[in-house]
């Protein structure tokens, strides 16, 4: 975790919660802020409140002693808070350790679409940039940024010393349909080979590589454009021929058989894995996941366990001949008690596997022939 925030290359890094700030166990939001000894601004929906805003922020702040977890709740952002006396109310009723870093106004053009996994991406919808500029009028940037303060300092962490990254090279897919990918897993697959992008929307010839990855993203909405391309069949005879490939959650769905959306629309997929995929109308799986390897496979060797998270709205059906490489510790995976579909040297998982899990180490190091 340390490592990822001091990837940083700016002045002020600012951490976005997930869920509330206490839910979850080790990985909530609570959990971070402790763990970097971050400073914490709640973001508090002000639309029908004053004093009740105040009280809300209060329990938050108080509720860190509860259960024993040491964070320092600076303050509070006002969310879809008007001026004059709505954001005077507010103020006044907040005490004096908990800071008033200004309001966000209820203006349509800083609403952000969303849709299934989440909002839209910035380069999809971009916020109105004089929207913008007004509510950072509103708000004092001053006092946050003098509100922040240096994390620790992140351990260093043996790299690969075995050949040279220019010796190796991995395809990644990365596009509209693939593009949840972390910077922590690209920084991985760098430190171990040269990273060749493609693109599987675009029609792109696959890079010849070591490997292949395919990481998650929104495969579901390009349906026609990777059932008519190129890109995927090309995939099939790779893996057909041994080279190891990867597919996480969306790319698990792009080397199934099939891709039906929720429109009832059906696309040929690449077919190298033994699957149906059919996208539901409410999330399948939110969760951490922890999985422990029954097999060999192209990210980790029997009896290793790989960690990470679990979110999408598709369901697979699976055909009579499919193997999986995990056993679910934690999660759901593909069937409820699996993860991990095989065929010849590939791999798909619901998993989004962590950079630091030893799956993308795995994937590059060991021969196609060995697995």
């Amino acid at each position: 975790m340390c490592r990822t925030y001091w990837r940083g290359t700016g002045d002020i890094c600012v951490v976005e919660g997930v869920m509330g700030l206490y839910d979850g166990t080790k990985t909530s939001t609570a959990a971070v802020a402790e763990g970097l000894d971050l400073p914490v601004v709640l973001v508090v929906d002000a639309k029908a409140g004053m004093e009740s805003v105040a009280a809300t922020a209060l329990g938050f702040a108080q509720y860190a002693d509860r259960i024993g977890v040491d964070i320092d709740v600076a303050g509070i952002l006002a969310q879809r808070a008007h001026g004059g006396r709505h954001a005077d109310g507010i103020r006044d009723a907040l005490p004096e350790d908990l800071t008033y870093f200004g309001r966000i106004p209820p203006m349509s053009d800083l609403e952000i679409p969303d849709r299934h996994l989440g909002l839209h991406m910035g380069s999809e919808a971009g916020l109105n940039r004089d929207a913008l500029s007004t509510a950072a009028e509103t708000i004092d940037v001053k006092r946050l940024v003098e509100t922040a303060r240096a994390p620790p300092e992140a351990a260093t962490t043996e790299r690969n010393t075995g050949d040279s990254p220019a010796d190796r090279r991995v395809a990644v897919a990365q596009d509209s349909a693939f593009c949840f990918i972390y910077p922590s897993v690209l920084e991985r697959l760098r430190s171990e080979a040269a990273i060749e992008p493609f693109s599987p929307v675009a029609g792109d010839s696959v890079p010849d590589a070591d490997a292949i990855y395919l990481p998650g993203g929104y495969p579901e909405l390009h349906g026609e454009s990777l059932e008519t391309g190129d890109t995927l069949d090309e995939i099939a005879v790779r893996a057909a021929d041994g080279v190891p490939v990867y597919g996480e959650c969306g790319g698990l769905m792009a080397l199934s058989e099939s891709l039906t959306t929720t429109d009832g629309d059906t696309y040929e997929m690449a077919g190298v894995l033994p699957a149906d995929i059919e996208m539901q109308d409410r999330y399948q799986a939110l969760d951490h996941v922890e999985l422990e390897a029954q097999s060999d496979s192209a990210v980790a060797a029997s009896g290793e366990h790989r960690r990470g998270h679990e979110f999408h709205y598709s369901a697979a059906t699976l055909g009579n001949d499919a193997s999986f490489a995990f056993d679910v510790v934690r999660g759901d995976g593909i069937d409820g008690e699996h993860d991990g579909l095989t065929e010849y040297s590939t791999i798909g998982t619901y998993c989004h596997c962590h950079g630091e899990s030893g799956a993308f180490d795995r994937l590059l190091a060991v021969p196609s022939k060995d697995i």
